[in-house]
């Protein structure tokens, strides 16, 4: 199959899936989801075995079986989330509001009151791709950090989801312009952190007692503007429904710290690790986090 009949069989898969959510029952459709992530787990055999050495050696206190049970249920999770993000889709700012509860508002409003922008820190945890949406609809928009997609039309599509309640996408090719452009407005971005990063980029730090090359963007953007550093994830409540996180603001590293941005950079990391360990299912394992470069 060529690229281009690849790409609209793509557009055609996704708009008639959507088609299909939007009729569907929340119930069914967290079936559905579940149905489909079992069906990765079992046939998708590279990802699974990633997922399965990455839950070993972060997670080695858990039996083998335990280790598995968490590998299904993180494919299991990422089909419910693929679902839920296409039904939030087709949701009123209202519809989704009735399913979402607000923890930590108050440490957003102050942090705004700062003037001195926001960056909203998350990982591929919970459901990430419904936290940026749902957050405009009662706090500041935000701008999201992103991919492009290769297939431009779905890239469209995808972008239209993100941004559809006053969010925007800024793209990594240029970003960082635009990043910091937001940030001396006051206004706020929000960036993934759990992502493998090459070179002068990246700085290691400790994830699962393991060495982790992560993003310098956030530490070096809050130290050179000041901006309040707010982790944010969504997660599951079951029926549907769903609970918005913000945790306190990463403090800034002391002034006497011999390396400001790894030390800045492992306390965001630390965050995300408290919320994977508390539910390890929900993060995504299948991504080589760990990854050692030759």
């Amino acid at each position: 199959m060529s690229a281009r009949a690849q790409h609209r069989f793509e557009v055609w898969a996704a708009r008639t899936v959507i088609a299909v959510v939007r009729v569907v029952p929340s119930a069914l459709l967290a079936l559905a989801g579940t149905t489909v992530g079992t069906l990765f787990y079992l046939v998708d055999r590279h990802h699974r075995r990633v997922a399965i050495e990455n839950v070993a050696a972060a997670l080695p206190q858990r039996s083998a079986a335990e280790q598995r049970a968490i590998v299904r249920g993180a494919f299991r999770h990422f089909g419910r989330l693929l679902f839920e993000m296409l039904k939030f889709s087709t949701l009123t700012p209202a519809q989704m509001l009735a399913r979402v509860e607000f923890d930590g508002e108050d440490r957003v409003r102050a942090a705004a009151a700062q003037g001195r922008g926001i960056i909203f820190i998350t990982g591929h945890f919970g459901f990430w791709e419904l936290q940026a949406a749902v957050h405009p609809l009662r706090l500041p928009a935000m701008g999201v950090m992103a991919r492009a997609l290769s297939n431009p039309e779905l890239n469209t599509m995808l972008e239209h989801m993100r941004t559809r309640t006053g969010n925007v996408v800024i793209y990594r090719q240029g970003g960082i312009r635009r990043v910091l452009r937001r940030l001396q407005e006051g206004s706020a971005v929000g960036v993934l952190i759990d992502q493998h990063v090459l070179g002068g980029d990246a700085v290691t730090v400790s994830f699962f007692d393991r060495p982790a090359a992560t993003t310098t963007a956030v530490a070096a953007l809050a130290l050179r503007t000041g901006a309040v550093v707010v982790p944010l994830f969504a997660l599951p409540l079951g029926g549907g429904r769903y609970r918005m996180v913000y945790e306190p603001p990463v403090p800034p590293p002391a002034d006497d710290v011999a390396d400001p941005i790894q030390d800045f950079t492992q306390r965001c990391t630390d965050v995300l690790e408290m919320y994977v360990r508390r539910r390890p299912d929900l993060w995504l394992w299948m991504h080589r986090r760990w990854r050692v470069e030759r």
